[in-house]
């Protein structure tokens, strides 16, 4: 079988009993919409991160979109944001009418660079999303600290980062809202697509209420504001709700991977140029993704297919050379460094569940492969 970055059949395997009682458990409820296991979901998800409110919505874009406009984000603003990032996170943007406006990233983590972000503010920036990429959180204390001298609401993309944290306090929890993907390769993923957004902030959680049941209020066919049909469906909620419970243990399987595949690969950067994830100071990562860098990618990841492992980018076109965001007027030089790991990176097989043969026929075949280029 091929060796691929991810894979949800041997968790389903091991869980298997569990998830389809979660099935079981929403078809005998006589209610697939809104109920039960909604409600439960979102309580809980907000309770593993400490904050009052969850609101479950249909995918992780809906969640940064819903997100941005519950906190006032429209046409004409402009939102600041990163360029290494998944499509989605700058569609939802431009969902709300808004511009994004991207600041570069970081050499040795690949996270958003906050020295960039106070430059890039004028008189229509709205917002500030940063993007906890890979599994791991953007400094916060700067963004903070801008976000309050300029008066901007700060909305993390936690998409990638469930159970993160950054000096002890989780991804999701340090702005004024969190919005989450549970698309399946996640951290925590559904079997399909679904998402949520938390907040401390009481007015923020009644706008995301309206924003995601079509604008209505508790009474159904009474719209008081536009809104939208994203709601988290039953069965996605059940299931979620059931593998929330092992959350921590996700982690801790990522976490054994990654150090793997340290004691395994770990003395080629000096010799051999490969250059493997950097945990930035204050931070727990949860390793998403397994993300390392190669000057020579191409040419590994072409290699590697010898041995019937077929590897992933993420992302090799930054967001802001795309020919649907044309309109901004940015190319190529504009974020140099976003636009050099776009050449170097690639990502190594990662999630809790990968057999630990697997996990050494990845090492031996990468080592196989940097040390003969």
């Amino acid at each position: 079988m091929p060796t691929r970055v991810w894979d949800y059949l041997p968790e389903y395997e091991k869980e298997r009993a569990d998830i389809l009682d979660a099935v079981e458990t929403v078809m005998e409820s006589g209610q697939l919409i809104l109920g039960k296991s909604v409600r439960g979901f979102e309580e809980e998800f907000a309770a593993y991160h400490g904050l009052p409110h969850c609101t479950g919505v249909d995918n992780g874009t809906n969640a940064v979109k819903l997100a941005l406009q519950a906190l006032g984000v429209g046409p004409g603003d402009e939102v600041i944001t990163v360029s290494n990032t998944a499509a989605p996170t700058v569609l939802a943007i431009d969902g709300c009418g808004a511009t994004p406006v991207f600041v570069d990233v970081r050499e040795e983590d690949f996270l958003m660079d906050t020295g960039q972000v106070a430059a890039a503010i004028t008189g229509r920036t709205k917002a500030i999303v940063p993007v906890h990429l890979f599994g791991q959180c953007v400094d916060m204390a700067p963004i903070k600290r801008l976000a309050a001298e300029h008066g901007l609401v700060v909305m993390e993309d936690c998409a990638q980062a469930h159970g993160a944290r950054h000096h002890g306090e989780l991804a999701g929890t340090m702005a004024d809202a969190g919005a989450f993907s549970f698309y399946p390769t996640k951290v925590l993923g559904a079997y399909g697509d679904a998402g949520a957004v938390i907040t401390r902030d009481e007015t923020t959680q009644e706008n995301l209420q309206r924003l995601h049941y079509y604008g209505m209020e508790k009474v159904y066919y009474v719209v008081r504001t536009p809104g939208h049909n994203a709601r988290l469906d039953e069965l996605h909620a059940e299931i979620l709700r059931r593998k929330l419970g092992r959350l921590d243990e996700y982690i801790a399987g990522r976490r054994a991977v990654a150090e793997h595949y340290v004691d395994g690969l770990g003395d080629l950067a000096g010799s051999h140029g490969l250059l493997l994830p950097r945990t930035a100071p204050g931070n727990e990562h949860v390793y998403y993704i397994y993300v390392v860098r190669h000057p020579q990618r191409d040419a590994i990841l072409e290699r590697l297919k010898d041995f019937d492992i077929h590897l992933n980018i993420s992302y090799p076109w930054p967001v802001h050379t795309m020919t649907g965001f044309q309109h901004l007027g940015l190319g190529k030089g504009t974020l140099p460094v976003t636009e050099r790991l776009a050449d170097e990176i690639f990502s190594l097989p990662m999630y809790p569940s990968l057999p630990r043969e697997l996990q050494d026929h990845v090492i031996s075949s990468v080592r196989k492969v940097v040390t003969s280029l």
